[in-house]
């Protein structure tokens, strides 16, 4: 036994100088460029040759130092030297001969260059006859680069800002601004999201990205069409959705007749049906990202906290949502599944039918604590749910089913029925679901398209804001790793079939 202790202690050997006070942070002394954001620790270094080599993705032109070949493509792992910059393959990074700083390769490696061969070819980048043939690589690719990456211009292949004229600010969140664009050869009109990397978690963009398109296959879904970025950002080309959101309109309307909350609530659950069918948890459901389109019909926008992956019966555990909207067993700190979607529609349709949150609080100056979030979860946990004598027994029923603070026992939660038992519900019996989904069904409002792109729609206080993109910090920029954004460029091929028919 003591054997076999005095072996693990031999075996236990740190990676850096010192112990680190947090996995995100460096040790003394230490790059912060090698700090993988997304994985949220150090990226391992691979040391060959005075060499510290990074494991990165390129999707650029760029060539191997040791066989000369190509490297990168698009999800293709290459080292690079976080001093030298060296670019060399995986399975050639133990091979290298040159020494670290050193900007030409010994003759053996040098591969001979045709000029009258690349000319031909307009894609491949000519290589400088005067400079070694490392260096001038380098330089080539470098340059390559800076023309794809710049603010202006196009980030890769495909669609880039210089193709959009930035017509209006329609929206803002908490990480970016939604803008309406208009693309210049065929005059369509996109909502435009864009994102700063820097306060974005890849992580989260890749499972919003991944939502987005398969949400296009759906009409009650705001789905993308193109997705590019540059240095400093990422960009969502979306469904432009000119019917403004629901909250919007329910600013002046302030309450909805039953059958208008039917109608929208069916229109909801059919989404909520197709996102659950294909393992997606929504949970952002609020009034905000309920859009309407120019005929009256929902779209659910924004999927930033979506769940994706799950099984009937699985479940997860992240505390996130709006807090007005979060399910009791959220609040416990339970593991959750579908169910909770399910609640979110149950305050939905009561905020329909009554005007008001079924937590509402009543504000109180002399008592602060009373109006704070923490008052308000345990308003949800434990007030009872008072629904006015003035909705129907149909609308009651159905507002007690799915604000069940009992999951298991929550409308559309049944394992084996699911949202059947939502379409036989006794509120929805004269619904005609097939219908419904092929948006067959005329939409009980209709929104006022007059003004111009309809922005008569949108709150005044995003649309009279100038139309542009903030400066970004070029320190900032320049610790953004721009491997932990490649292969986000996305192009819709229906959309640009659409597009050359123009």
């Amino acid at each position: 036994m003591l054997s076999d202790l005095k072996t693990d202690s031999e075996l236990s050997v740190n990676a850096w100088p010192c112990v680190l006070e947090h996995p995100t942070e460096p040790c003394p002394g230490e790059e912060k460029s090698i700090l993988h954001r997304a994985a949220g620790c150090c990226r391992k270094l691979y040391c060959a040759n005075g060499h510290t080599f990074q494991a990165k993705h390129f999707s650029r032109r760029a060539h191997c130092a040791v066989c000369t070949d190509r490297v990168g493509g698009l999800g293709c792992q290459v080292y690079k030297c976080t001093r030298c910059k060296l670019l060399v393959h995986k399975k050639c990074h133990q091979l290298v001969t040159i020494q670290c700083g050193q900007h030409s390769l010994p003759s053996e490696t040098t591969m001979p260059v045709d000029p009258s061969s690349m000319a031909s070819d307009p894609a491949q980048p000519l290589i400088p006859r005067n400079l070694s043939t490392h260096a001038a690589l380098e330089q080539v690719d470098e340059e390559h680069e800076a023309g794809n990456t710049a603010e202006s211009g196009k980030a890769s292949p495909g669609f880039g800002l210089q193709d959009f004229d930035l017509l209006s600010m329609i929206g803002r969140g908490s990480y970016g601004k939604v803008l309406l664009v208009q693309l210049k050869k065929s005059d369509h009109l996109y909502a435009m999201k864009t994102v700063k990397k820097e306060l974005v978690n890849t992580d989260r963009i890749r499972t919003e990205k991944c939502i987005l398109e398969q949400a296009s296959n759906c009409p009650f879904l705001v789905g993308v069409h193109f997705c590019f970025q540059t240095e400093s950002r990422l960009f969502f080309v979306l469904d432009y959705v000119n019917g403004g959101d629901l909250l919007f309109h329910m600013q002046r309307q302030r309450i909805l007749h039953e059958q208008h909350a039917r109608f929208y609530s069916a229109e909801i659950g059919l989404a909520f049906n197709y996102l659950h069918q294909r393992g997606i948890l929504y949970r952002n459901l609020k009034q905000d990202n309920l859009l309407l389109d120019s005929e009256g019909h929902i779209k659910l926008t924004d999927y930033c906290i979506c769940k994706e992956g799950l099984q009937p019966g699985d479940t997860t555990s992240t505390l996130c949502g709006t807090p007005n909207y979060l399910a009791p067993e959220i609040i416990r700190g339970e593991d959750y599944g579908f169910a909770v979607d399910w609640w979110t529609l149950g305050v939905m349709m009561y905020e329909m039918m009554v005007g008001e949150s079924p937590f509402h609080l009543v504000e109180s100056s002399d008592n602060p604590d009373q109006n704070s979030n923490h008052n308000l979860l345990q308003v949800i946990l434990e007030r009872k749910i008072h629904i006015p004598r003035c909705l129907s027994v149909e609308a009651t029923s159905v507002l007690k089913s799915f604000l069940n603070r009992d999951p298991k026992e929550r409308l559309g939660c049944c394992p084996q029925r699911g949202f059947a038992d939502v379409q036989e519900h006794g509120f929805f019996q004269n619904v005609d679901w097939h219908r419904m989904e092929r948006k067959q069904v005329a939409p009980p409002f209709k929104p006022n398209l007059s003004g111009g792109f309809g922005l008569d729609n949108f709150d005044p206080q995003f649309t009279n804001e100038p139309v542009r993109l903030t400066p970004v910090d070029s320190d900032i920029v320049r610790k953004i790793d721009g491997y932990e954004f490649e292969g986000f460029e996305y192009i819709d091929c229906l959309t640009m079939c659409e597009e050359e028919w123009v």
